[in-house]
C-alpha cells in the first residue's frame, strides 16, 4: 500500500498542523473543512488564521468540502466530536486504510477509547493512535517534535511512521495502542490538577510531587486496561504528562489554573475558555477507574472540583491525609 495522500477530517488547530506535518513529509494533503470561508483562505493564502495566525501553510496542503478516498486518513477533532465525524464518513471509504486517531479523550457514556470508537463506525479501517509531547503551533511552525504512532502491526506502524516523519516531525512506532491511548487521555486530566496547584498558588514543589503520583497512577490504569507501563516511560507517556502539566500553553493547564484561582466550570466556560479535553475525560475516566477497581485519587479529586463537590483546599487536605505507604 502507498502512503502518497492524506486526507485530515478536522480543520481546527491540530489538524491543520498535521496535514503542515504530513505535507512537509513530502505527502499530497487535504484538509475537509466545511466552512466556506474557512476553505478558501486555505487555499488561495495558504494559512488558516483563526487557529494558527499568519502561519504560512505548505503549498501541498489544500482544503476540500469532504473525504476523498486517499493513503492515509487522519482524524483531527475533539474527542467528543468523534464518533459523529465517523457518522458522516462512508465506513467504505476506511476499509482496509490507515485512520491515524490524534485526539485524546475518553467517549462521555460509553467509556470508549478512540479507537474503539471507530471500530464501532468503520470496524474494517485500520486504526492507529497518535499522542506524544506536541503543541499544534510548534508542529506547524516545523519546530522539532517528537510523538508516538502506535498499531498492531509493527511492519506496517514503522512504514507509516516513516511515512509521516519529516524533517522536524518525528513519530516513533509503538505496538501498545491502548497503553498510549490511555496515556493521552489520563495526562489531561492530570494537567488540569497541576494547572489547579498553580493557580492556587501551592508551590513548585506540590506540582512536581502530583507529577510523580499521577505517573504511578496512569501506570494502575494502563496495566489494568491491558496496555503496558514501560509505554510510559516514553514520549506518549512521560513526555506528554511532563509537557501538559508544566505549560501555560496546555488548554488543560489553564483550566486548571482558574479551577485553582476558586473559578466554577460554568464561569470558566462563559468567559470563552478554549476546549479542554480533560475537563470531559475527568467523569469518564474516574467512572473507569472504578469499573476496574484500580487506586486512582488523583482522579477522583480532579472529578470532585469540577463537579463542584469539593473545593482545592479540601481535595488537597484530603490527598495528604491519606495514610502514608510505600512509594509504588
Amino acid at each position: 500500500m502507498g502512503h502518497e495522500s492524506v486526507c485530515v477530517i478536522g480543520a481546527g488547530a491540530w489538524g491543520t498542523a498535521l496535514a503542515q506535518a504530513a505535507a512537509m513529509a513530502g505527502r499530497d494533503v487535504f484538509i475537509v473543512a466545511r466552512d466556506a470561508t474557512q476553505r478558501a483562505e486555505i487555499n488561495s493564502y495558504h494559512t488558516n488564521q483563526a487557529y494558527l495566525g499568519r502561519q504560512t501553510l505548505h503549498e501541498r496542503v489544500r482544503a476540500t468540502t469532504a473525504a476523498d478516498p486517499a493513503d492515509i486518513f487522519i482524524l483531527a477533532v475533539p474527542a467528543q466530536s468523534s464518533r459523529a465525524a465517523l457518522a458522516n464518513l462512508d465506513p467504505d471509504l476506511l476499509a482496509g486504510r490507515p485512520v491515524v486517531l490524534s485526539a485524546k479523550g475518553l467517549e462521555t457514556g460509553t467509556l470508549d477509547r478512540q479507537s474503539e470508537i471507530l471500530a464501532d463506525m468503520a470496524p474494517h479501517a485500520i486504526p492507529y493512535v497518535l499522542s506524544g509531547p506536541s503543541f499544534a503551533a510548534d508542529v506547524a511552525a516545523g519546530r522539532p517534535t517528537a510523538v508516538t504512532l502506535a498499531g498492531d502491526d509493527a511492519d506496517h506502524t514503522s512504514a507509516l511512521a516513516a511515512a509521516l516523519a519529516g524533517p522536524s516531525f518525528r513519530p516513533y512506532a509503538s505496538d501498545d495502542r491502548i497503553g498510549v491511548e490511555i496515556a493521552g487521555a489520563l495526562k489531561n486530566v492530570y494537567a488540569l490538577a497541576c494547572g489547579a496547584v498553580e493557580g492556587a498558588n501551592l508551590g513548585a514543589s506540590a506540582r512536581s510531587a502530583l507529577i510523580a503520583r499521577a505517573f504511578a497512577e496512569m501506570a494502575r490504569m494502563v496495566s489494568a486496561m491491558g496496555g503496558s507501563a514501560n509505554t510510559l516511560t516514553g514520549l506518549a507517556g512521560l513526555g506528554d504528562l511532563t509537557l501538559t502539566c508544566t505549560s501555560v500553553q496546555s488548554r488543560n493547564y489553564q483550566f486548571g489554573m482558574a479551577l485553582g484561582r476558586g473559578e466554577t466550570v460554568a464561569a470558566i466556560l462563559a468567559s470563552g475558555a478554549k476546549l479542554a479535553e480533560g475537563v470531559a475525560t475527568t467523569p469518564v475516566a474516574d467512572a473507569l477507574a472504578k469499573s476496574l477497581d484500580v487506586d486512582a485519587p488523583l482522579i477522583v479529586a480532579v472529578h470532585a472540583v469540577l463537579s463542584g463537590e469539593a473545593t482545592i483546599a479540601t481535595v488537597v487536605a484530603g490527598l495528604m491525609a491519606r495514610p502514608l505507604k510505600r512509594e509504588d
